[in-house]
């Protein structure tokens, strides 16, 4: 089979679609690019999902910790505390035997037990979490005095966070959210090793990477191009969101914009 034969059978085999076996003998690098990048299409999903729903919860979060109401502040409060304190591997494993538990009393669990839509929900709540507190800390940083030129413009409520509170607390706070993203997206391969199966062998790219490993009995192929994907993964983020970043600032003087700066989180 030649390469481009390999990519027409495997380019999509983690969503269902081409081979339905895996290759079993004379594993070529072409193969293992074309699956492993096939996974990709998982990790992708997990991130793009987790972020977009997380990125609602987490201004939620940094509202109500920020709230002088403690029927607002204390939930917040517990909720960052609990998903911060706690090792994300540990939540994965929680998660999944809870959802097993209570598939089965209430059926209507049964869905969260797999990867699909069980890991998702761990991973939204765990960067809800650390999003909000970015945020929070993001709305505390807003000068005072843009706030009293919003009250002397007669701004109030909802009028005052939409114009003023929101965006400001974006601007501040995106830098460290965009480190957020991109630890999001390296997490995402954390579903291989946390109990949710993958079904019909349609996984995530490590496991595939580890399927690669475990039939030729070398890790160093399969594993550094799994780190390359994310690599190429890590500087689309960047690109992205510092095109954001960029568009969040655009009222301020060139040298008075923050600039996003490529360095890798050596410690969460």
């Amino acid at each position: 089979m030649s390469c481009a034969e390999t990519i027409a059978a495997y380019a999509f085999r983690s969503i269902g679609y081409g081979e339905r076996l895996l290759p079993r003998t004379d594993f070529t690098i072409c193969q293992q690019f074309t699956l492993i990048g096939s996974g990709m299409i998982w990790n992708i999903y997990f991130g793009l999902l987790a972020l977009a729903i997380g990125f609602v919860i987490a201004n939620a979060v940094a509202v109500g910790k920020a709230s002088a109401n403690p029927m607002f502040r204390k939930p917040a409060e517990w909720f960052v505390f609990i998903f911060r304190g706690s090792p994300l591997f540990i939540q994965f494993f929680f998660a999944y035997f809870c959802f097993l538990s209570l598939k089965n009393v209430f059926p209507i669990f049964s869905p969260l037990t797999s990867a699909t839509f069980g890991a998702l929900f761990v991973l939204i709540l765990n960067t809800a979490a650390y999003s909000g507190e970015i945020f929070y800390g993001a709305l505390k940083s807003i000068p005072k005095g843009d706030i009293e030129a919003a009250d002397a413009y007669g701004m109030t409520g909802w009028s005052r966070f939409r114009r003023i509170i929101w965006p400001t607390m974006m601007r501040l706070g995106w830098p460290g959210y965009t480190n957020e993203a991109i630890f999001l997206f390296h997490a995402t391969a954390l579903v291989f090793f946390a109990g949710f199966p993958a079904f019909q062998q349609r996984g995530d790219a490590l496991y595939y990477a580890n399927y690669f490993a475990d039939k030729t009995f070398n890790p160093f192929i399969p594993y550094p191009i799994l780190a390359f994907y994310f690599v190429l993964l890590s500087l689309t983020v960047i690109g992205v969101f510092g095109l954001m970043n960029r568009r969040l600032n655009r009222h301020l003087p060139q040298a008075a914009r923050t600039r996003l700066k490529r360095r890798p989180m050596l410690m969460r």
